[in-house]
């Protein structure tokens, strides 16, 4: 007998398979008001038969989710998230060389209708990921945070106009980036708070920040999936993002 679904997972394992996600541990670059992870070791296999390990971390560490819940109350909680909505097709807006000169690079609704010139018109229900190349620097926290003399990071982000864009005139699902903010450093000095990130999940969808790998993706045609514990009544959660690549 011929299982359609099987056959269906055969062909998708014959395309390349991308993981978007950092290991995580206790050194890696994280949010300034979270702690590194914790790691112990109560059980080994030596002493007790068995492995086992006691981690303790907070919800947003790593490459991770953002539920709606996490900035915005009255919104979704992460375990009120469809299956279906966190596997998705992948559109990779690349903007690394601008990124490379200009740390502080903001990505506005005037680059994406540049992008959309030559790539074509963002399709709705999409994932839309910013390429910035940021995350070849997460083996180094002082490269990835990259403050300045006074202390203030630089580091990317999408603009509030081109967040808009992307949602109310493309009718895109959700977003991703390498860096720990939707908004640019200077833009969260500016303003005083994470405004991107707010208006993002005010929507009552998600993000998935500190991706990896994106240069391994193409503009369009992968889909990204979205794979995390369901803890109940959570802001959110470390994931396994991957791309299948076509």
């Amino acid at each position: 007998m011929t299982y359609p679904l099987w056959a269906q997972l055969e062909t998708l394992k014959s395309h390349k398979w991308v993981d978007l996600t950092h290991t995580f541990h206790s050194d890696i670059p994280h949010f300034h008001a979270f702690d590194g992870a914790k790691v112990d070791v109560p059980f080994t296999v030596d002493k007790d038969g068995f492995f086992v390990q006691e981690w303790s971390l907070v919800t947003q560490y790593g490459t991770h989710i953002d539920a709606p819940i996490h900035f915005v109350n009255q919104r979704r909680y992460l375990h009120e998230l469809e299956l279906q909505e966190l596997v998705l097709p992948l559109i990779v807006l690349d903007f690394s060389k601008e990124v490379a000169v200009n740390a502080d690079f903001i990505l506005t609704k005037d680059h994406i209708v540049a992008w959309e010139a030559e790539h074509g018109e963002i399709e709705a229900g999409t994932f839309v990921a910013f390429r910035s190349d940021w995350s070849k620097r997460f083996g180094d926290a002082d490269r990835f945070e990259n403050k300045d003399a006074e202390g203030n990071q630089h580091l990317p982000g999408w603009g509030l106009d081109a967040l808009k864009y992307l949602f109310e005139t493309r009718g895109v699902k959700a977003i991703g980036h390498e860096t720990f903010d939707t908004d640019a450093s200077v833009d969260i000095a500016k303003n005083g708070d994470i405004v991107g990130e707010r208006y993002v999940l005010g929507l009552d969808t998600f993000q998935v920040e500190l991706l990896t790998n994106l240069d391994q993706c193409p503009t369009r045609g992968a889909i990204i999936g979205t794979i995390s514990p369901k803890p109940d009544k959570a802001p959110g959660f470390p994931v396994r993002a991957f791309a299948i690549v076509p």
